[in-house]
């Protein structure tokens, strides 16, 4: 395993300090790791043309080989060095919306690292709306490779304290520029597809994108950790993004549906589980007088907020030794979609109807059995 002893900088957001940048690339020209804030999460950083340097990645973050990684950019012109036989759209999409919360998965250049991208021929490439990493990737003349900063199938890291606690004695440096502004992984766009398809919700909003590509394809697949074959983007697998207790996802169009999870976190609780609530502020008041672990996402009507908050929440309620952890999913509509995908991958899959009424019991069981 690659151990260091791992420092922090704290810089500011919009004027990093360029000596401290000067040292976090040195440190990726000698095959050392940088963790980073982007707009959307903490990334780990890696030399992309180094397959030393990017399979520490893959060491510490305990992150299966078939799994690609992102390459960041601080220029547009510098897709040449990492990709080829780039399609002009490529460019349009890039000029729209770069820097920005967009991944391009194109054909990959020579010079890339194979385990960049899990041996295939293509690369995931993007721009992010960051003075940190665009600082970090201008200075050292190098692609930046990175992954988000934690363990593998954790919550995703939306502060320096986050990486910290994954991955202290594993990253040479930590850049600190505060929490990330909108707390959930890119879009990922696969432009070698035809039509081009989206492979993971993200950032950006999919509107934006069919404003450019009519046909655009939404792909549906969720893949299995022992499938063990490459996948063509990260974040395609079904476990992710995933907290230490079981999450419960459920879904609901009804008025009696809060009453139904007000009845099951009561029931939990009632036979000795310690109960962990994510849930908008609106309707937070329905679990006040009951003994549990509240998460506040935010208001219901401002998914930003609730997408920032989303993995910080996890990992609190985690921080709190929670047995398990209730949340009722947004609606699956503009940036709804992305915290849907989110939170569908954190219960792996595994989604109640709260139209429908509840057996406690059965739910109960499934919780014991996941204990055992």
């Amino acid at each position: 395993m690659y151990s260091v002893q791992t420092r922090i900088f704290t810089l500011d957001p919009q004027n990093p300090d360029p000596a401290v940048i000067v040292q976090a690339a040195e440190r990726l020209h000698a095959d050392g790791l940088v963790a980073f804030p982007t707009e959307t999460v903490y990334g780990l950083g890696a030399n992309a043309f180094s397959a030393v340097a990017v399979g520490r990645i893959f060491e510490v973050k305990k992150r299966p080989f078939y799994d690609p990684v992102i390459v960041h950019l601080s220029d547009i012109s510098q897709i040449e060095q990492v990709a080829r036989d780039i399609p002009s759209l490529a460019y349009e999409l890039a000029q729209a919306y770069w820097p920005g919360p967009l991944t391009l998965v194109l054909k990959k250049g020579p010079q890339v690292a194979p385990n960049v991208s899990a041996g295939l021929d293509t690369v995931a490439v993007r721009m992010p709306n960051h003075r940190i990493p665009l600082a970090l990737v201008e200075t050292s003349g190098l692609p930046v490779a990175a992954p988000s900063a934690n363990l593998f199938t954790r919550p995703s890291p939306t502060s320096a304290r986050h990486v910290l606690e994954d991955l202290n004695g594993h990253v040479d440096i930590i850049l600190d520029g505060g929490d990330c502004p909108i707390g959930l992984e890119s879009t990922i766009l696969d432009l070698t597809a035809s039509p081009p398809t989206v492979l993971r919700h993200g950032g950006l909003d999919l509107d934006l994108l069919r404003e450019r590509i009519p046909h655009l394809q939404i792909a549906r697949r969720y893949v299995q950790t022992d499938e063990g074959l490459p996948m063509s983007a990260p974040g395609m697998l079904a476990k992710h993004y995933s907290p230490k207790a079981p999450l419960l996802l459920f879904t609901a169009q009804t008025d009696a549906a809060l009453t139904r999870l007000r009845d099951l976190a009561s029931a939990l609780a009632g036979r000795g589980f310690k109960v962990g609530v994510m849930t908008t502020m609106e309707d937070a008041r329905h679990f006040s007088d009951l003994n549990l672990e509240i998460a506040d996402l935010g208001s219901a009507a401002d998914l930003p907020q609730i997408g920032r908050r989303l993995f910080a929440q996890m990992r609190r309620l985690d921080s709190l030794r929670v047995d398990v952890i209730l949340v009722r999913a947004p609606a699956q509509e503009g940036l709804g979609l992305t915290i849907w995908d989110r939170l569908f991958r954190a219960a792996e899959g595994k989604v109640f109807d709260l139209d429908k009424p509840l057996e406690a019991e059965e739910i109960i069981s499934l919780l014991v059995k996941k204990e055992e």
